[in-house]
């Protein structure tokens, strides 16, 4: 088994396709204001990693620009085919490729029940693109490892960027500090201590529980879906709410906790009193970010970025993908090419 592999390479490629990101799409922010004129609420229509990036946009949208926001069903337009009045909304649709078909029609299925579309994809002149009235493209190059990296995080910081344009209450300026920011976690997730460490008790254990709430959840999912496409263990991605009202009894000696949480915000106490709990049952509990109140509460912890909370999940996934890799090599698997997988994934 090799000591590098593809999926590292993009993941450190990731400060330069975020730069270039940003630097294209922050112009954009007053084509999104103007086509949002008259909308009121956001349906993202997604499925995998972009799934777990609209996660991330619904709470953005919520919580800081006062819009309501929902995931889509698409089987609701492509299986059961029903018509729904979607006037007043703004349809974002998210894929890596622009190719899923699934995703090209749900966003042409919303467009014909009267929303207006919105298109977050890293493929120009791809078929979501070319359907959809604006088109956020970003500039994560080509990506080969089948496991995403930088197509999930520059796809956030699209989603940022449509967040300031439906007015979120933020300063633009801490987008602008991300590829920074992102570059230097890299390197001080690899010089970690906690790195090997954690690795070492993952590669013990059948499966984890990953856990964050709010601006973070889409980060407990998109690192609990990685952990399963590329090291092959079980992973629960949940809400520490949702891990409270009953899975948290799956939590023991064979089940560690990873929790994900940014450094500032009001769901960093619930998380480190997460923490404490589960060591309290004689669990690990693995931090990612959290700054020193999640790394105390926790048996070891990887440090997660210096960003405020609304920008935070651009940063607060990349521990977590280094992890993986790390952790797929330990476990001699190939991180770039999971089983039963494909770049593009077709649904019906």
């Amino acid at each position: 088994m090799s000591t590098t592999s593809r999926m590292r390479a993009e993941i450190g490629e990731q400060p330069a396709a975020l730069r270039d990101t940003v630097d294209g799409l922050l112009p954009r922010v007053s084509d999104i204001a103007k086509l949002a004129e008259g909308t009121r609420q956001v349906l993202f229509i997604a499925r995998g990693s972009s799934d777990n990036a609209a996660v991330y946009g619904r709470y953005l949208v919520e919580s800081h620009a006062g819009r309501l926001a929902t995931l889509a069903a698409p089987s609701i337009a492509t299986t059961y085919k029903r018509d729904l009045d979607l006037s007043g909304v703004l349809a974002v649709a998210i894929s890596q490729s622009g190719k899923t078909e699934e995703i090209v029609q749900t966003m042409d299925w919303a467009a014909r029940c009267g929303a207006r579309t919105v298109a977050v994809t890293n493929g120009a002149g791809s078929p979501l693109a070319e359907s959809a009235e604006v088109a956020l493209i970003t500039e994560a190059g080509e990506e080969l490892a089948v496991p995403a990296t930088k197509t999930y995080t520059t796809q956030l910081a699209a989603l940022a960027v449509l967040g300031l344009g439906l007015g979120a209450d933020v300063d633009a300026g801490d987008l602008a500090r991300v590829p920074d920011e992102v570059e230097r976690l890299i390197a001080a997730t690899e010089a970690s201590p906690a790195l090997p460490e954690i690795v070492a008790a993952l590669a013990e254990v059948p499966g984890a529980v990953v856990s964050g709430r709010g601006i973070a959840f889409g980060t407990a999912l998109e690192l609990a879906l990685k952990i399963k496409e590329a090291c092959y263990l079980h992973a629960m991605g949940l809400s520490y709410a949702d891990l409270l009202h009953g899975p948290i009894a799956v939590v023991d000696a064979e089940t560690p906790a990873l929790l994900v949480a940014a450094n500032e915000g009001p769901t960093l106490p619930g998380t480190v009193a997460l923490a404490k709990r589960v060591r309290g049952a004689g669990a690990a509990a693995f931090g990612l970010g959290g700054g020193d109140a999640l790394a105390e509460a926790s048996t070891a912890a990887l440090a997660g970025p210096d960003l405020p909370e609304w920008v935070a999940p651009l940063g607060l996934i990349v521990p977590g993908q280094i992890l993986v890799e790390n952790l797929a090599r330990a476990l001699g698997l190939d991180p770039d090419v999971p089983r039963g997988l494909n770049k593009v994934t077709q649904t019906d």
